[in-house]
């Protein structure tokens, strides 16, 4: 998508663009951190972990937050829930960082940080709690307003239901790799200037392939007044043949 962005950005008259090609993945790669929005810590589908010892945890914690120490993360992080997004906080932001690196290793990737730990949590005006500590992670995975489910979604593209669209929003080297048979398929970027190719009277299922560009068009639709949803799952395709 930086390479399209940066594109819109020169046709719009600005000059002085740069676009970094590895994204948040080559960002994560090589070690550097991100952090979480309060709202996310606050009411995110996540799993906080509080890094530092129970007894620090049971004086002052984010609500929400499973104390988890870091002399005991090691020994953990076998059963920590595979895709679930983490948030951390510790001690230090040596030792959050340090928490980081160990669960990427185990291979475990949507990780944030919470900024300046418990301190910068609460000058942000966070809320804390205290009392008895939780030690036990109960995450589930909960659908995005506006998303489809992958039941939904494979109905259309098997043929099974027909009150649905599929609208493929990846650009055209992706599709032309494959696509599902019955897709439509417009770039993002092209998405406001082709609507006129899509059905009012039917629902459109967007994909590409991970969910963040479907998200965005999905957006735009049903701001124009179209009944947009969007998957959120990875999806490769060969010829007519896509996995998701």
């Amino acid at each position: 998508m930086s390479t399209s962005s940066a594109g819109q950005a020169k046709k719009m008259g600005y000059k002085n663009i740069r676009v970094y090609l590895d994204g948040e993945p080559g960002w994560d790669k090589a070690g550097y951190p991100t952090y979480a929005a309060k709202g996310f810590i606050s009411k995110g589908n996540i799993v906080l972990i509080d890094l530092r010892s129970a007894e620090k945890s049971v004086a002052g914690r984010i609500p929400r937050a499973v104390s988890i120490p870091y002399a005991t993360l090691n020994e953990k992080v076998a059963s920590l829930p595979q895709k679930a997004p983490f948030v951390l906080y510790g001690d230090t932001t040596d030792q959050a960082m340090s928490a980081l690196k160990d669960m990427h290793e185990a291979g475990l990737k949507k990780i944030s940080l919470v900024q300046g730990n418990l301190d910068g949590w609460i000058k942000s005006g966070g809320e804390t709690t205290s009392g008895p500590v939780v030690t036990t992670i109960e995450w589930k995975r909960q659908m995005e307003k506006g998303e489809v489910s992958m039941a939904d979604f494979l109905n259309v593209t098997n043929g099974k239901a027909t009150d649905a669209v599929i609208l493929d929003v990846r650009n055209k080297d992706e599709s032309a790799e494959g696509k599902f048979k019955n897709a439509i398929s417009i770039p993002l970027d092209q998405v406001g200037n082709r609507m006129g190719e899509l059905p009012k009277d039917k629902k459109i299922y967007i994909h590409c392939t991970t969910g963040a560009r479907a998200d965005m068009a999905a957006k735009e639709l049903n701001n124009r007044g179209y009944k947009a949803f969007f998957l959120v799952a990875d999806v490769k395709c060969k010829a007519n043949d896509c996995t998701i």
